[in-house]
């Protein structure tokens, strides 16, 4: 069987491989085309709009280009199937979830992973369930910031090219810059690589971490938490989709203000400011700073090794980014 796939960044392309197939197939993995990327992207970054499934497979597909061994695609594949609706804005619903790290969906992937289809699936072709999800086990997929890893790699590019509208071809000639040594992702030369870091630099001030995305993930948590408090929604909700949670609480608007409020304020009707003098709310913001390696007289360095500039950017821009909301009303 083979599945004909259209990228909007790598463009169309054969899946032939029968385990990444039936998973892509299974309800679990198909529920993440109803997932945004960003979160609630719409109100914020108009026409931007993408899922966790065109991500999820983007990760497959740049572990394929890779040479990564099939059980660390499979891991790529699914390395989102525990994101629930609106993405990272559950770091601001729950209790449990972190603001600075956006790390709640990470905590419970492994319990989340073991109750959906997937270990049936893996189990079938003899494929041990522990060892996909010990990310030891991938570099390729997954390292810390700031280096890079297929991951950080495929969502920044995807976003440059949904969010930015930036030409598909310039971002494809970037991945070509990329070579390996030691099992880690290597710019061919310091050119390439900062030209990398600054699009990856941009990316995060523009969209990661400004203003627009701390009002967007704090404004829609408190919705949510707002209509799982009345009974609206219930826990099992957060796991859907956005849209089906959206309709679930779209009869609720009329008969009580609050919520009303709320969703104004998430769809931008109400105006929020950042204002330290006079706030409702403190949020923090996650950021994210890469320091590629690149190849230079046979030698593997740092971009922090050879451009002082950088190395001092990295010490600010790796910290959480703060920001005091001032809601109109």
């Amino acid at each position: 069987m083979i599945m004909l796939y259209s990228d909007p960044l790598y463009g169309t392309v054969e899946i032939t491989d029968p385990i990444a197939l039936e998973i892509i197939a299974s309800p679990d993995f198909q529920r993440l085309k109803g997932i945004d990327q960003a979160g609630y992207s719409e109100p914020f970054f108009p026409g931007g709009a993408h899922s966790r499934f065109e991500h999820s497979i983007g990760v497959y597909l740049l572990l394929k280009k890779f040479g990564a061994s099939q059980e660390e695609q499979l891991a790529g594949l699914l390395h989102d199937i525990s994101h629930g609706i609106f993405s990272h804005t559950l770091d601001y619903v729950f209790a449990e979830g972190s603001q600075e790290n956006l790390n709640y969906q990470d905590s419970i992937f492994e319990k989340f992973i073991q109750k959906t289809s997937i270990p049936d699936i893996l189990r079938k072709h003899d494929i041990d369930i522990n060892y996909i999800i010990d990310d030891s086990n991938f570099p390729l997929k997954e390292t810390n910031l700031p280096d890079l890893c297929a991951d950080r790699i495929d969502y920044s590019l995807r976003g440059k090219l949904h969010y930015d509208r930036h030409d598909q071809k310039d971002l494809l000639d970037i991945l070509d810059g990329l070579t390996a040594a030691d099992n880690k992702r290597v710019f061919k030369d310091y050119t390439s690589a900062k030209r990398f870091t600054d699009m990856f630099a941009r990316m995060n001030d523009v969209y990661y971490s400004n203003l627009g995305t701390a009002i967007m993930f704090q404004t829609v948590a408190d919705y949510l938490k707002h209509a799982k408090e009345k009974g609206y929604i219930t826990y099992d909700d957060f796991y859907t989709t956005d849209a089906e949670v959206l309709a679930k609480i779209a009869p609720y608007h009329g008969q009580d203000e609050k919520l009303k409020l709320y969703r104004y304020r998430m769809n931008c009707t109400i105006k929020t400011t950042n204002n330290p003098d006079d706030y409702d709310v403190e949020v923090f913001c996650k950021s994210r700073v890469v320091d590629p390696l690149f190849m230079v007289d046979g030698e593997v360095k740092r971009i922090s090794d050879v451009n002082e500039e950088w190395k001092e950017k990295l010490k600010t821009h790796s910290k959480a980014k703060k920001y005091f909301l001032k809601f109109e009303k």
